[in-house]
Parts: structure tokens; sequence; C-alpha cells
């Protein structure tokens, strides 16, 4: 009898621990790293009690434990979970349990604060992955013919890098015309893409932040009038997890983060767009202003600037910044009258990747890293009228980009890294800047 009720247990346990695995639908995904918390994100597919516990990896014995809480249908089962019990400077193991039953994940999970190293020591080397145009085919409700996604092996790649965060630089889901006109479409979408099988290490174990661009916001092209960008903004704060967002106060997604001695300014480029009249504009007043004040005070040794579609390029094609003339130059004169240092544009959109370096006549360097595209249809755009494009930088298969930081405080060196989806390297370009002019 006892021997019977022994493995009637542990059947009875094992069924519970299964069941609990199958409530998990994605996740979960590192966030946003500070020195004394991180975000972890996690998705099931129903009404479920979801928190973390955690560790330094060097004293595994002393488990901490985020908030519990319940997943709700009205954010697609979606919860933000807060580790803030950390130290600067140290890597952590996790693990997540649904319901108080661990829910066993066949790959790393890994989290890492940041360090304090201001006053005391040089700034801490990183290196972060840069990629954009990410589409999972669905053939229900794909376009008929060629499918315009490819396999996933460049998500494995990516994971090897072992970065410290990636960067998705929008376009990182493709509304389809089934999704645009209702929330069910828009979370379905957003769902798709994020329970990837092939995703989920690396959203295990890599921090992770992002942009949108057209395809993320609405349909093609889409700008500040559409419908649902209420609801396409709701989602994407659902399902991403940056530290903040409308730092403006007017709407959208516009935000910022540190790493290391390196400050992020993640721009929101679909929210305001307008070319109407004496309002041809993509990031509008409010948000101009932001960067702007933003950029003057920022102490940052590199300054990147996220945004969806290409800054820099003159070629006045697609949805280049080039055809919004005045309020490129605007800002370009803010930049150069300011005497901003260690501007990156960090840009996606263009299913193709290249450097584009302008130098103004006073002498300032602003430069702007295109990556695209992670898994959708490419281009070779080499013979496109981009006149500051920096020779040789064209690339036109699926591709990644890693940056890399590295060197001693006041002398640092920025890397640019481009790798096919296989991992091999396809470009690297070290970008230099004038020498920086303290005040």
């Amino acid at each position: 009898m006892k021997y019977f009720l022994t493995h009637f247990f542990l059947f009875i346990s094992l069924v519970s621990l299964k069941a609990q695995a199958e409530l998990l639908a994605a996740g979960p995904m590192v966030g946003y790293s500070t020195m004394k918390e991180v975000a972890l994100w996690v998705q099931t597919k129903e009404h479920a009690h979801v928190r973390i516990e955690y560790w330094t990896i060097d004293d595994p014995k002393t488990v901490m434990t985020t908030e519990e809480y319940m997943t709700l249908k009205e954010e697609a089962y979606s919860v933000h979970l807060i580790a803030d019990q950390l130290e600067p400077g140290h890597k952590y193991g996790y693990r997540l349990f649904i319901n108080d039953q661990e829910v066993q994940r066949p790959y790393p999970l890994r989290f890492q604060s940041q360090t304090l190293w201001q006053y005391r020591t040089d700034p801490p080397d990183f290196k972060f992955i840069a990629g954009s145009c990410f589409y999972i085919n669905e053939p229900e409700y794909d376009r008929p013919g060629k499918p315009y996604g490819s396999h996933f092996e460049i998500l494995d790649a990516i994971g090897r890098e072992q970065a410290d965060f990636m960067m998705w630089l929008g376009d990182n889901i493709y509304l389809r015309e089934v999704d645009w006109n209702s929330r069910t479409g828009i979370y379905h979408r957003y769902t798709h893409m994020r329970s990837l099988q092939a995703l989920q290490p690396l959203l295990g174990s890599m921090h992770h932040y992002a942009i949108w661009d057209d395809h993320d916001y609405g349909p093609n092209d889409s700008d500040r009038s559409f419908w649902g960008k209420k609801i396409t903004e709701q989602a994407f704060k659902d399902f991403w997890a940056n530290p903040n967002y409308d730092l403006t106060g007017k709407g959208g997604i516009t935000g910022t983060f540190f790493w290391s001695d390196c400050q992020f300014f993640l721009l929101d480029n679909r929210y305001h767009r307008s070319k109407t009249g004496f309002e041809e504009q993509i990031l509008g007043d409010a948000q101009i202003q932001w960067l702007i004040d933003a950029l003057r005070y920022s102490k940052a040794q590199y300054k990147f600037i996220c945004i969806g579609g290409q800054f820099l390029s003159d070629a006045k094609i697609y949805e280049n910044y080039a055809n919004y003339e005045k309020e490129k130059e605007r800002i370009l004169y803010l930049l150069d009258q300011y005497n901003i240092h260690g501007v990156v544009f960090l840009t996606g959109d263009r299913h193709s990747s290249e450097i584009t370096k302008l130098e103004t006549k006073k002498g300032n360097v602003f430069y702007d890293v295109t990556s695209s595209a992670l898994t959708s249809k490419t281009y070779d755009h080499k013979n496109e009228s981009n006149t500051l494009r920096m020779d040789g930088t064209m690339i036109g298969i699926n591709n990644y980009a890693v940056l890399e930081v590295q060197g001693a405080f006041r002398n640092r060196k920025l890397t640019v890294i481009f790798k096919d989806s296989q991992g091999e390297e396809i470009l690297r370009r070290e970008l230099v800047f004038p020498p920086f002019k303290r005040k």
C-alpha cells in the first residue's frame, strides 16, 4: 500500500508540473537592467499566478523572489515582474513558478545588474546586438507566393554572442491585414511573435529593449492618423519591458536608458508622423525638444539615438528622413550648434544594412548604423544615391549588428561588426569621432 501511495503521489506531482508548464505561452524574457532592479516578462495561456525566484551566481543558496501576480486576459495574460533586491554588478540565475510549481526551461535563465563604476573605476566594457525586421511566417494570413520570412538560425547565432543586451530597432513584428482593425488581431500578432520556440533561449538570458516602426505600429507606412494606435501602444508596453515610455507626455513610446557610460534614446517615429501641409514631421516639436534637452544634459561617452527609419542617408526614397527636409535640417542644426559629441543613430527598416557618416563644416561627426533585416526579405541597395554611405558597408543579406564599447574612461573605442545568419563576420568598422571639446 505504501509503495502504491508513493507512486500515486509522484504521478500526481508530475501531472501537476506538466500542467503548469503547458500554461506557459512565452518567456521568461529579460527586460531592462539597472543597478538595483531588473524587469522580467512572462506570458501564460490563461489566468495563472506567476512569480520568479532569483539568486546571485556566486551565492545560489540565498534565494530572493519577485512579487506574485495573476496574469489577466486584458493584458494578453502577460506580466512584468520586478527583481528589486539586487546589488550592482552581479550576475543572477532565476527560475519561473506558475501556480506555485516550478516551470523548468531547457536552457539557462540569467540576468545581470549594472555596475556602479562612477568615481571608482573605468566604465565596464560591453557589447550589444542591434537588429530589425523580424518576420515570422503564418501561411493562413500571409500574402500568396513565396514566404516573406526566412529561417531562424540567426537567433542561435545571436545567442552565441553572449552580448549584454539586444536593441530591437522596429518591425519586430509584422501586423497583417487581418490584424490592423481589432485588438484581438493586434494581440494575436504580438503573441505569435513572442511564442516562437526558437526565440525562447535568447529571451531568457539576454536583456531586451525595443522601439517600433510601421509594422509593429500599424499598416505599412502608417502615420499619426492610424485609428488603432492606442491599442498598439498598449500592446507594445504589454509585450516589451523598457524602463520608461512617453517621456514627452504626448503619447507614444519615447524613452531612454543607460548602459555603462552610454545613453540610449528610444524615439517614436510613428505616433506623431504627418505629411500634411505645414506639419511635415516624423518626431514633432515635443519629441525634438525632449531629445535635444536630453542630449545636451547627457554626459554619456556615446549617445545612441534609436529610430525606426534611416536618419542621415541623403537618398530621398521611401520613408527616409531625407523626405522630411525641414525637420531633419532642424535636428542636425541643433546637434551641430550644441556640439553634441558621440552621436550614433541606430536605425532599421530598409531590409539592408549600411553605415552612413556625416561630418559638418564645424567638424562634428555623426554616424547612422542601419541594421536590417533579421529574418525578413532582403535587398541590395548599393545603387541607391546615399552619398554619405561609408565605402563597402552595404549588406544585402539577412544579418545583425554587434556593437562593442571598450577602453579606459575618456579613451573609449566603438566598433561595429555585422554578421550573417550563421554568425560569420561580414564587415567590421571602428567609428571614430574628433576629440571631445570639454566645457
